[in-house]
């Protein structure tokens, strides 16, 4: 008797990537400002952005930027290669921050050196990513940095203080030296709240670390790579303090320990 043979139908594989996380209706998207002069490139990182669920504007360079916005980008967050034309991320960082735009800037760059990526946390940039981990990885550092960028508002708003001849003004992130605004940025403001609201307690280089960037943020070279990066802020902020006062000495360093801020009685500002 013969065998009957049957035929078996294997369905395609479905090699799309895989769906985004479900969002509420009224749920707020990431706005994401991408600045990149590669077109092809610009265009195809936005599409996959938009399909994980941000909203993105796109530029060729930081001159496009200030010619479509002027000072207010309205965004979230802020994606920018190294190079960008005539002109390098580091130095667009500086020209947003003169212009007002506070948003935090994210590095996305084929350029994953370390030495790069020092020069761009040193400039004020809150990550550095390679390209090559690719959208998704991006992705998720973008709404780490975006949560807790609110968070760490939140937490401002409740914490305005006056500790010795500092005064500590949350709800506009400023922090005053004899009355003098010492113009620190918001991640110096941040670093300087966190050691004044803990004055007399050493906080150690990861904490700080954290403050200024994110829980689990990793750079530098080895395990305590980031000590570095410490290191040059804390110089920074104490170099703008001494502008208005050379004797400033608040904040101290054990280098087994970390920073802390001398103690003082301090009251609700």
């Amino acid at each position: 008797m013969p065998v009957q043979m049957t035929e078996t139908i294997v369905a395609p594989l479905d090699l799309r990537p895989e769906s985004p996380p479900a969002r509420a209706a009224d749920e707020h998207r990431i706005r994401v400002v991408l600045i990149d002069d590669d077109d092809q490139f610009r265009e195809l990182a936005a599409g996959e952005l938009e399909y994980l669920g941000f909203d993105v504007e796109t530029y060729f360079s930081g001159q496009a930027l200030f010619d479509a916005r002027g000072a207010s980008p309205e965004a979230d967050v802020i994606v920018l290669d190294w190079k960008l034309n005539s002109e390098l991320g580091p130095d667009l960082v500086a020209q947003l921050r003169k212009a007002g735009i506070s948003e935090p800037v994210v590095f996305f760059t084929g350029l994953p050196t370390t030495t790069y990526e020092n020069a761009a946390l040193d400039c004020g940039a809150v990550d550095f990513v390679d390209k090559a981990r690719g959208m998704p990885i991006l992705a998720k550092r973008l709404r780490r940095i975006v949560e807790w960028k609110k968070n760490s508002a939140t937490d401002r708003e409740r914490r305005s203080l006056r500790i010795g001849r500092l005064s500590l003004k949350a709800e506009v992130a400023a922090a005053l030296w004899d009355s003098n605004n010492v113009g620190l940025t918001l991640t110096e403001f941040n670093v300087v709240h966190l050691l004044a609201s803990r004055a007399g307690e050493y906080v150690d280089y990861r904490t700080i670390y954290d403050c200024v960037h994110h829980e689990g943020f990793v750079a530098g070279d080895g395990d305590y790579g980031f000590r570095t990066n410490v290191r040059s802020l804390i110089k920074r902020i104490r170099n703008k303090f001494r502008a208005f006062d050379a004797e400033f000495s608040e904040i101290e360093n054990f280098a087994a320990l970390g920073y802390r801020w001398r103690s003082h009685s301090s009251v609700a500002a």
